[in-house]
């Protein structure tokens, strides 16, 4: 629940007046500005959540005028995806306050329509929604943290020049016009996404290859415009602005004034580049930390490290109360922390190479448990590609690309013969980091973020000895790393079934004994968006599971084993069972087991025992599913998973008199994630199921699950969980009985709040 922002003023108020008086003022201080920070960030959340759009203008054509306000993204299916700022809706809202932001989607649309900026839309939109499970990645955090209070795609676009253009109209109209410019001069070039993503913070053109290999080498802060890039920026203005300025007669300028001007030039130099680069919280942390220190040798004062690093760190959180729901925020500020840590205050000077690998291991070694709870990996490979790859960049790159587009803005006929220059320097790069990633590096041993805080602190706490004293760090480190116990599913996990939120498609996962059997993977679409890597993988990995054991895929549509064959490369997978065989196995030309058919069959799974069953005439489609039954033993409660079963093979199941024993509790999973073709009223009235669990996406196309499905089961007494109201559904079960929880209890305030999409979604 969202804490009122009055009362958190109020009560900062109450205790600064009190530290006043008393003799705690440290600490009474202190809690005064959390109380002040906390009333800041809730009022901030408060007006961001305000933002609403009526659930009446869902899926409608709705029309509204403003402007592109950032660099429009090439997505899949020729579509075009940017944000775009609304200043006004046309006689569509009265009475509430609309979105500001839209994250909007436009398939086959005219990236030259989008460069005219101002503009009148014709849009279908819907609330913020996306996947929620107890981990993975979180769509709806994402727009919350960016300001997006709807999403859509766009029907027609339109000039119109009667919006309104200020001040951050004019500043993304320019930074539209500069990624022009430096796409027609840079363009051509091999390497031109690189350099638009240096040169000044532009990477729409980034292809999946280059995302890969950045994340394979460690390498994606090279592109995040950041501190190593502003502080490269500060030091040459200060270096060209000082020398230029000693220029001028001695007795035009005082010392002192030098400084001042330096200072100014430094920092507007700085905040011009942050500006370019799109104003990203990496750029405001480092521009505030460049002001800081700028300043402090400005008034030759003796530099303190940590003071600058709190200012900063209190300014973009006064700035932008939600920083740190971006994980560049904690990686930007972890690293900072880390570098001050092993380099200030060490007795003797550093010599560039060994600093430079100090600094390496030390950043490794502090962000990996941060990774690890961001659920993002950490790869060897940085350990050495990041030795060669940041001095390249400092050194050759950076001041190339400076150089260039300088030399090419004032005389590109004398700038156009040395420009190829570039695809050399960072072709060479890149086949360094391709080189390096090539190498076979072992997977990193798993570890929780708990663990790796530990072998983190240790190594850390060493790497403040001399030099010598960083082969004990590794040992010690090493030993701590082994020691410290890791929690295993066999000691932790309880028996339960959980229904993953994959939106419209099907995963399931059954836990018992330390063993675990997973049902379809959920849907997928090559190059755009995997369950696989975003839900199910995350979530096997949060409980402690390294390895599945038996791999159940009902059939072979996208919707239910979607990227089948990324699972396999993440996770080792013991037995493949599916209803379409042969389907899986062309997906699957070099799965190190085999590709089982379903079979009928019984077998046992801790305390559960399984039902599997097939059709005898089905072999291909969604007749072709491999059905199972989960009952567990103790307490009776059973579970029903049809795939994708029609109304045809439903009856076949029906004869067959599979379920010949009444369950204590029956949960169904509606057969088609409730599809008219499904659900007969013959299956509804034979199984007549406690529960019906839903597997739909929100909103979808096609509008499952269908009313007349719903109303069968509401007519045999079933209560209805739809997963895109729910989140993911576990149910936990002992011999007492059934413990059922929805990830939407469990969400955060701009998820679960009163009024947003999941609190009027209405079970089916």
């Amino acid at each position: 629940m969202l804490p009122a922002w009055t009362w958190l003023a109020g009560a900062a108020i109450v205790v600064f007046l009190i530290a006043s008086r008393r003799r705690a003022r440290v600490l009474a201080a202190l809690l005064a500005a959390s109380l002040a920070g906390m009333a800041w960030a809730a009022w901030h959340a408060e007006t961001r959540l305000a933002q609403r759009l009526p659930p009446s203008l869902e899926g409608q054509p709705v029309i509204v005028r403003g402007y592109v306000c950032d660099l429009p993204t090439p997505g899949r299916f020729q579509s075009l995806r940017f944000r775009f700022c609304v200043t006004e809706w046309p006689g569509q809202t009265q009475g509430i306050h609309p979105p500001d932001t839209l994250r909007l989607s436009w398939y086959r649309g005219s990236a030259e329509t989008l460069r005219r900026h101002r503009l009148q839309l014709d849009v279908v939109l819907k609330r913020p929604h996306g996947a929620l499970n107890a981990a993975g990645f979180r769509y709806e955090d994402w727009l919350f943290r960016h300001g997006y209070r709807a999403t859509g795609s766009v029907r027609s676009a339109a000039f119109d020049p009667a919006v309104p253009c200020h001040g951050h109209c004019r500043y993304a109209l320019a930074r539209q016009a500069l990624a022009d410019w430096v796409e027609a001069r840079f363009g051509a070039l091999d390497q031109y996404p690189l350099i638009a993503s240096l040169m000044i913070g532009n990477r729409q053109a980034m292809s999946e290859e280059h995302w890969a290999l950045l994340k394979a080498t460690g390498t994606v802060h090279l592109v995040a415009i950041s501190g190593l890039h502003l502080g490269l920026v500060a030091l040459a203005v200060a270096w060209l602005s000082r020398r230029l300025l000693l220029m001028l007669p001695v007795s035009w300028l005082s010392e002192r004034t030098l400084r001042r001007l330096v200072f100014f030039l430094v920092v507007a130099g700085c905040l011009c580049y942050a500006l370019v680069a799109g104003f990203t919280v990496p750029t405001r942390r480092a521009l505030v930390m460049v002001t800081i220190a700028s300043w402090t040798l400005l008034c030759a004062r003796e530099p303190r490290p940590w003071q600058s690093f709190f200012t900063a760190l209190g300014l973009v959180l006064m700035a932008d109360p939600f920083a740190p729901l971006d994980p560049g925020f904690w990686l930007s500020f972890a690293a900072v922390a880390v570098l001050l840590w092993v380099l200030v205050g060490r007795l003797g000077p550093v010599g560039w190479l060994p600093g430079l690998i100090l600094t390496q291991v030390a950043v490794f070694a502090g962000l990996w448990p941060i990774l690890a709870s961001l659920e993002q990996g950490q790869p060897l490979a940085g350990l050495v590609a990041n030795l060669f790859a940041i001095p390249w960049v400092s050194v050759l790159v950076m001041p190339a690309l400076a150089l260039a587009a300088v030399a090419m803005a004032l005389a590109p006929g004398l700038a156009e013969p040395v420009v190829p220059g570039l695809d050399v320097l960072l072709g060479g790069l890149w086949q360094l980091l391709a080189w390096v990633a090539s190498w076979p590096w072992p997977e990193p041993a798993y570890a929780g973020a708990g663990t790796l805080g530990l072998v983190a602190a240790v190594l850390l706490l060493a790497l403040r000895l001399p030099l010598p004293g960083l082969p004990v760090a590794v040992l010690l480190s090493l030993l701590v790393w082994w020691w410290s116990p890791v929690p295993s599913p066999a000691s932790t996990a309880t028996e339960s079934v959980t229904v993953l939120d994959v939106g419209q498609g099907l995963s399931v996962m059954i836990q018992a004994g330390g063993h675990v059997l997973v049902y379809d993977t959920g849907p997928a679409v090559d190059g755009v968006f995997s369950s696989v890597t975003s839900t199910l993988v995350p979530v096997l990995r949060s409980r402690g599971i390294r390895r599945i054991d038996h791999l159940v895929l009902s059939h072979a549509d996208q919707d239910h084993a979607g990227d089948v064959a990324g699972l396999l490369a993440r996770m080792p997978v013991g037995r493949i069972e599916t209803g379409e065989p042969e389907r899986i196995r062309e997906r699957l030309p070099e799965a190190p087991q085999p590709v089982l058919p379903c079979r009928r069959r019984r077998e046992t799974l801790g305390g559960f025992d399984l039902l599997f069953w097939h059709s005898r005439h089905a072999q291909r489609g969604n007749d072709a599913s491999c059905v199972l039954i989960v009952r567990h033993r103790a307490s009776g409660v059973e579970w029903v998973l049809p795939g994708d079963l029609t109304v045809t093979t439903e009856q076949e199941f029906l004869r067959d008199d599979v379920l010949q024993e009444s369950p204590a509790y029956r949960i169904v999973i509606a057969p088609h994630h409730g599809s008219k073709t499904s659900s007969s009223p013959a299956w509804v009235t034979h199984l007549a199921p406690n529960l019906v669990v839903y597997s739909a996406g929100y909103r979808h196309r096609f509008g499952h699950p269908h009313p007349s499905v719903t109303v069968r089961y509401r007519a045999v007494g079933a209560t209805a969980l739809n997963t895109a109201c729910s989140g993911s559904l576990t149910f936990s079960v002992a011999a007492e009985g059934l413990d059922i929880v929805e990830a939407r209890s469990r969400a955060p305030f701009w998820i679960s709040a009163p009024g947003l999409a999941r609190s009027q979604c209405g079970q089916p």
